[in-house]
């Protein structure tokens, strides 16, 4: 897979998005720093999230509409408020994009509904993300699949008979520019929730990049994914936790981002390839290892003892392996203390 020039694969360090979601709070310049931030901190790519309250829910003040839920960070909000407060608006979007073109970073989106699909077009979006909670819905797949650009889809709230579907669906209309992101759909979501495990049965399943959307705090999911194969890395970017955003509470700040980038791409560095070779360092520490030496003087003609021979190090001496061997035979020569014991030092007992 490809997002402009950047190619995603197992072959390459993991594409690393920052995004901005609800944390741009009403203020194009904070957006605007978010992007500059996100380049700084060494992110491959910033998203965005384009709907407005009206293309989201419907003005309705009925139980269907408010967030009834004690362990939500927004517990008893109307969601068409919620949804209006915390939409970009679309007058910034092209300061945006120049301000993200200016700094090198790639720039796309989530769009929610299918006229935020073709307002995204008009600045020719690499790229399409596809949230969990819009998964199912089937004419935003079909436009979006309709501009012909990669797209990235979250699973979080999906089960895997939907996750079939969506695979079908997709393949089914010809369309394999696709990536699968592991989520749990929380916020904050727990760390014991995040089941990394599912990227490695998800990449043989369906045999196409999978990622991780987190929403954990802390760095320990994201570099977890990585050795199960996951290729992309999606976590909430924040100038300020305490700013007061919708998701700045569960977001990570410049210094934790940076960090996160660091020590994902350490991650995906480790995992190296199936060896038994030394590498140049440990070929040079390898002489630490353990081998028999001389532990007190030793005359020819003596008897090999555990009282006049030890295994310790460094290796100079013959391998730990013949210690049994050597015992009970006669030295050679005369040997004095300190010295590495060699094969020419003992003779076998007729």
């Amino acid at each position: 897979m490809k997002i402009l020039n950047r190619k995603i694969s197992k072959n390459k360090e993991p594409f690393i998005i920052a995004e901005i979601s609800a944390n741009h709070n009403k203020s194009i310049k904070r957006t605007l720093k978010l992007i500059r931030e996100a380049k700084k901190v060494g992110a491959d790519a910033i998203k965005l999230q384009t709907y407005n309250a009206d293309s989201m829910t419907l003005n309705s003040k009925n139980k269907y509409f408010l967030i009834d839920d004690k362990k939500s960070l927004w517990n008893k909000k109307k969601l068409y408020d919620l949804y209006k407060e915390a939409s970009l608006p679309y007058s910034w979007y092209k300061d945006i994009f120049e301000e993200a073109k200016k700094n090198n970073i790639i720039c796309f989106s989530t769009p929610f509904d299918e006229n935020a699909v073709d307002f995204l077009q008009k600045f020719n979006v690499p790229a399409y993300k596809i949230a969990s909670f819009e998964n199912n819905h089937l004419p935003l797949l079909e436009r979006v699949i309709s501009k012909k650009k990669p797209i990235i889809i979250s699973l979080g709230a999906t089960n895997k008979k939907e996750i079939d579907f969506l695979y079908k669906f997709l393949l089914k209309r010809k369309f394999y520019k696709f990536a699968f992101l592991q989520c749990t759909s929380s916020y904050p979501a727990k760390v014991e929730d995040s089941n990394i495990k599912t990227i490695l049965d998800l990449r043989k399943r369906y045999k196409i990049e999978i990622g991780l959307s987190d929403h954990t705090p802390g760095i320990g999911a994201a570099i977890a994914s990585i050795s199960y194969g996951a290729t992309i890395i999606e976590k909430h970017f924040t100038l300020d936790k305490n700013a007061g955003g919708f998701d700045d509470i569960f977001s990570m700040n410049p210094d934790e981002f940076r960090l996160l980038i660091k020590e994902t791409k350490n991650a995906w560095k480790s995992l190296g390839k199936i060896s038994y070779d030394l590498s140049l360092d440990e070929k040079r520490h390898k002489v630490f290892k353990r081998s028999i030496f001389v532990s007190k003087d030793i005359k020819k003609n003596e008897k090999f003892t555990s009282q006049n021979i030890k295994i310790v190090r460094p290796s100079f001496g013959l391998s730990p392996s013949l210690y049994k061997e050597i015992i009970g035979k006669k030295s050679t020569q005369n040997l004095k203390f300190g010295f590495p014991l060699k094969k020419n030092h003992y003779k076998k007992l007729k």
